[in-house]
């Protein structure tokens, strides 16, 4: 039986998930949890602020106070202050979307970004949610600077992204997105077309901070239509200059030293 903690949390992540609301009938089934217990969580995340009922309807939604901590977390780390800069200037420079992303010892979250289109299609995807890594640049990029048994450990736990639920050349096997990896490995960087989804392209660098691996990812997206192969590749230099920029900077962010810290742990205990 699930803890108290778990049920919890997978509560806050179901809210999450639904900006509109969710029904207590539908958040317990979903969960897989007595709607008793439901109401009785809800109703202690509600005394202290984090869900409320909407009027309408009596659904149950997230407050902004689960925001305000994640945004005053990312303030107080300085990775805004520090990379916004860098990801304007690309996002300028490309005219596409720029986003960054930071390692957290064993998964991926996209932090900040920088929209550089201003006219016609524009990729406008959730922020604060962990990048999917055997279909995605920049999951491919961060396999790249890792052992390829890690990356195939946390693709394996993560699970294969399938067409039928992103894009049409979503990688269907452990074997292709290896493919993908190692050939990001050798370049420096990943391209990925209609992988993530349909009419999506991307283009993303490893944030690498010394001999110790990836802290981070930057990586640039938008309609395929836009971005085409070539397109991307015009786009490299300016890319991992941006890259090298934030690695420079990640000296002066507690939030990067986190991932750095644990990259340096990790080599301690294979030595």
């Amino acid at each position: 039986m699930a803890g108290v903690m778990e049920r919890t949390l997978a509560i806050l992540e179901r809210l999450a998930a639904d900006v509109g609301g969710v029904p207590i009938a539908v958040l317990a089934d979903d969960i897989g949890m007595p709607r008793s217990a439901a109401h009785r969580l809800l109703t202690e995340l509600a005394d202290n602020g984090y869900v409320r009922q909407s009027r309408k309807r009596g659904d149950y939604v997230l407050t902004t106070k689960l925001v305000s901590l994640g945004l005053n977390y990312l303030k107080n780390s300085g990775v805004v202050d520090l990379c916004q800069p860098v990801l304007d200037r690309l996002a300028e420079s490309s005219g596409e979307l720029v986003r960054l992303g930071v390692v957290d010892v064993d998964h991926l979250t996209w932090v900040a970004l920088s929209q550089g289109a201003r006219k016609g299609l524009r990729y406008d995807p959730d922020m604060g949610i962990d990048a999917q890594l055997s279909c995605t640049a920049t999951g491919f990029a961060w396999l790249s600077t890792l052992d390829e048994d890690d990356a195939i450990a946390l693709v394996s736990r993560q699970g294969i992204g399938k067409p039928e639920r992103f894009g049409p050349n979503a990688p269907t096997s452990m074997a292709a997105v290896l493919k993908a990896v190692r050939q990001a490995g050798r370049q420096g960087f990943a391209i990925a077309s209609e992988s993530y989804a349909r009419g999506l392209s991307a283009i993303s660098a490893p944030i690498v901070r010394d001999r110790l691996g990836a802290v981070g990812v930057i990586a640039i997206s938008g309609p395929s239509a836009r971005l085409t192969d070539q397109k991307l590749r015009t786009l490299v230099p300016d890319l991992l200059a941006a890259a090298g920029d934030i690695a420079a900077a990640s000296k002066a962010s507690p939030l990067f030293d986190r991932a750095y810290a644990a990259a340096v742990e990790d080599e301690a205990l294979a030595t």
